[in-house]
Formats: C-alpha cells, sequence, structure tokens
C-alpha cells in the first residue's frame, strides 16, 4: 500500500502518516551503515519524516543521523527532519533541563551542527519548564523560527493549559505560535490525545506526532514471558521500563489483542501502529528500527488500517482498559 500524507495540524507541512524516529536506537544499537540502511529503507517506503532530539545518545543521534542522509545524498527539500530541546548535554547551570532564552539560543546551533544541516523542519520543547515563564520560552522559540534555523514550533508532553498559553501569548503578540505537539499514544495510554488536548485541535489547529505506539514494545508480545535477552528492557539504562513491561494486567490485555491480529493476519505490532493511524488526529506515528527488516514490518502496518473496520475498532475498544 502507498504510502498517505497528512497536514500537520493546521499547517501547510505534510508528513508522512508512519515517520521514523532515532530515540534508542541510534547509538546505542544502530550507526554507520545498519543506520543507513533503516532510514533507507523508510526513505524508499515513502517515509519523509524523521524524529530526532538533542539528548538522544548525548547527541550522537542527531549527528549519526546527520551524516547517514548526507551519505544517502537525499535533497532537503524531500525529507522533513525535527530535533527537540530540554534536557541539555553540557552540565553547566543554564544548560540542563531550561527552556530559557540562553539555553535554546544556544542549543538549536549545536543541534543543527551535528546534523549538518542551516535549518530543521520543527523544532520542539522536549518537555514543559515550571521555572522559565512561558512567555520567554514563547518569545524565544517564535525567534528561532523567525531566524530560519526552524519552519515550525511546537511541544513534547505539555499540558493542554500549557498549550494554550502558549498559543495564546503568541497571538498576542504575533509571534510564531506552537503548531505540534509529540505525546505518547498508544492503546495502553490514551488519555491526553483523546481527551486532555480534544479542545484544541479545532480552536489552535494543533497536529500530532506520536511517540511509542507500541508502548516501548509491549504491543509486540515480545514481553508475554520475561523480557528476553536484546529486547529495550534488558538495555541498561532502561530499567525504569521493566515493572511497566513485565505487569500482568497489561499482558493480558496484549494476549487478547494477539487474537485480533491473528484473525487479521497480522503481527501485535502492526495492528498496534494501525490503530493510532485510525485516529484523524494523529499527523504521524512515529516508528522505530534496529533492523531493516523492522522497517519493512512497521511499513506494512498501512495494509491493516482498512481493515479496522467499525466492528473491529468497537471489539478493539472493549478490550482495551
Amino acid at each position: 500500500m502507498e504510502m498517505q500524507y497528512r497536514r500537520l495540524g493546521g499547517t501547510g507541512l505534510k508528513v508522512s502518516v508512519l515517520s521514523f524516529g532515532s530515540w534508542v536506537t541510534f547509538g546505542p544499537q544502530l550507526a554507520g551503515n545498519p543506520a543507513e540502511e533503516c532510514l533507507a529503507a523508510a526513505y524508499d517506503g515513502g517515509v519523509n519524516f524523521f524524529d530526532n532530539a538533542e539528548s538522544y545518545a548525548g547527541g550522537e543521534s542527531e549527528r549519526i543521523m546527520g551524516e547517514a542522509i548526507a551519505n544517502l545524498g537525499w535533497a532537503r527539500r524531500s525529507y522533513v527532519i525535527s530535533t527537540k530541546l530540554f534536557w541539555g548535554i553540557s552540565p553547566e547551570v543554564n544548560m540542563v533541563n531550561t527552556l530559557n532564552r540562553k539555553y535554546l539560543s544556544q542549543a538549536i546551533d549545536g543541534s543543527l551542527e551535528r546534523l549538518g544541516l542551516d535549518f530543521v523542519d520543527l523544532v520542539y520543547c522536549h518537555r514543559p519548564d515550571p521555572e522559565t515563564p512561558i512567555e520567554e520560552t514563547v518569545w524565544a522559540m517564535s525567534d528561532m523560527v523567525s531566524a530560519g534555523k526552524a519552519l515550525y514550533w511546537g511541544t513534547s508532553e505539555w499540558s493542554a493549559d500549557a498549550i494554550r498559553e502558549a498559543w495564546n501569548i503568541a497571538e498576542r503578540h504575533h509571534l510564531h505560535k506552537p503548531v505540534v505537539e509529540q505525546p505518547q499514544y498508544n492503546m495502553l495510554w490514551r488519555d491526553r490525545v483523546e481527551d486532555e488536548y480534544s479542545s484544541l485541535y479545532d480552536t489552535t489547529g494543533l497536529g500530532l506526532t506520536i511517540w511509542s505506539p507500541l508502548a516501548s514494545g509491549l504491543l509486540t508480545g515480545k514481553y508475554l514471558d520475561g523480557i528476553p535477552e536484546g529486547s529495550r528492557g534488558s538495555l541498561a539504562g532502561y530499567e525504569w521500563l521493566q515493572d511497566f513491561l513485565t505487569d500482568a494486567d497489561r499482558n493480558a490485555v496484549v494476549r487478547q489483542l494477539a487474537g485480533v491480529a491473528e484473525e487479521l493476519g497480522c503481527s501485535l505490532a502492526q495492528l498496534a501502529i494501525a490503530w493510532c493511524v485510525k485516529n484523524p488526529h494523529v499527523s504521524t506515528v512515529i516508528t522505530g528500527a534496529s533492523r531493516v527488516e523492522q522497517v519493512h514490518e512497521n511499513l506494512a502496518s498501512l495494509e491493516v488500517v482498512d481493515k479496522l473496520t467499525d466492528e473491529v475498532m468497537a471489539r478493539i475498544q472493549a478490550i482495551l482498559p
């Protein structure tokens, strides 16, 4: 099935409904040729949006992706690329866990240098910062867009109230408004996208680039019998995920979903990704992969979307907590 493209919220920018992200994989698992191969497979499958962040692998993820894209020789006009700023990669005061003007104005330059680009298409405030006035952050992000270092800006894991406040500040001062939010969204994590943000879609034109459609791998079924060697749950630094991945109640839901996937003739992962695509407020579903085969499997999720009839969606709804 051919890739579909959706507008990013109320903007004119179109992104592929499936996109490719580098969290977890670029750096610890992927670099060099394997990274290039995964990017090339996604691009050849119609993916045009590639997601990154300053903090992923301490800046290494941006460098790996930038070098891979340069080696692949893609025309800059043919892809959309993002980065996210908040955590910082330098330990100095004003450079970690902040959205102050000093940090933001310097951090974007570091990201562009590592990516080897003159601008990113999207830049996100990677988390909210309770210590910096939202007005300061809005002005800094708007100035970043005015300077041509990013084309659009948005947020990640902000509350609806904070997004609304940022949007109103930008409206009042005729600044570049936030146009996109990047929340976690999957069959087991729904409240924010389906309830909290519901008033923002029509009023602010908010677009969504959602992450973790597979709930960190839980929705693949690979954790039904514990944590397998080499999985995300076994990686150093991801110990915090283990209780979530081995939770008995959640895995009982996954077992029921496996029956639906079997009837549809697809994998659990493909079912989970296709289910996210069905939400019309989702501009793109960010997928990850550590092998080319996973990229191809993720892309095949598009063939499952049409199988998710109202009846099937109702069955899934009845299974979900």
